[in-house]
């Protein structure tokens, strides 16, 4: 089991729940329909990687840069900076035939994170995601642009999935989403209130 950091300490997450179409104008740029109800899918534990990869299996990968929170005691204690690399065209292919998408999304590398902060007394209405890639800025949106909130993330999971201590919450991508180059260098960052609070470096391999 894979583990990552927080300023407490380190924790290993049992799965990472992921909220999909949480931001409107993603939505739109994929061509997709805006559901009725929160989407929400999982990654295993096994798709973490401290390494952000260009392609899996000969296909190019596609970035998604996350807010994510890490659950303790029933509720969101930590907060770091994650990527959800997707397989796109095979993803679009399972969705063309009503088929689940775990090939294209729950994938050993399909999941990168920064080191998580303890939330405190931070405002979570306040926190901002930035993703530049090679020094040009690439998505930017967070708490205001999401359709579901993280409270109404926290319990919409809880209805009907019981969350361990140390489970990840990825809560969706604002627009501006893209293919994966090798040799890129993606710098992912959590904001609140307009200041950094952590930034991740990876370089794509």
């Amino acid at each position: 089991m894979k583990s990552l950091n927080i300023d407490s300490g380190t924790f290993t997450p049992s799965k990472i729940v992921c909220v999909g179409r949480n931001y409107l104008e993603h939505i739109r740029e994929l061509g997709n329909e805006t559901p009725d109800a929160m989407v929400i899918f999982n990654k295993p534990n096994s798709s973490i990687s401290d390494t952000l990869y260009a392609e899996r299996d000969g296909e190019a990968l596609h970035y998604e840069g996350e807010i994510c929170f890490m659950v303790r005691d029933g509720g969101l204690y930590g907060v770091g900076f994650g990527l959800d690399l997707t397989r796109r065209k095979l993803q679009s292919k399972l969705k063309g035939k009503g088929l689940p998408w775990e090939r294209a999304k729950a994938f050993d590398g399909a999941a990168c994170f920064s080191d998580f902060l303890s939330l405190g007394d931070t405002d979570i209405t306040s926190l901002s995601l930035r993703l530049e890639v090679d020094d040009e800025l690439r998505q930017d949106g967070g708490y205001e642009l999401m359709m579901h909130k993280p409270a109404q993330i926290l319990a919409g999971i809880e209805e009907f999935m019981h969350l361990e201590d140390g489970d990840i919450i990825m809560t969706g991508t604002p627009k501006g989403v893209g293919q994966v180059e090798v040799g890129e260098l993606f710098v992912g960052s959590i904001l609140a209130a307009g200041e950094v609070l952590l930034s991740h470096e990876w370089l794509a391999k």
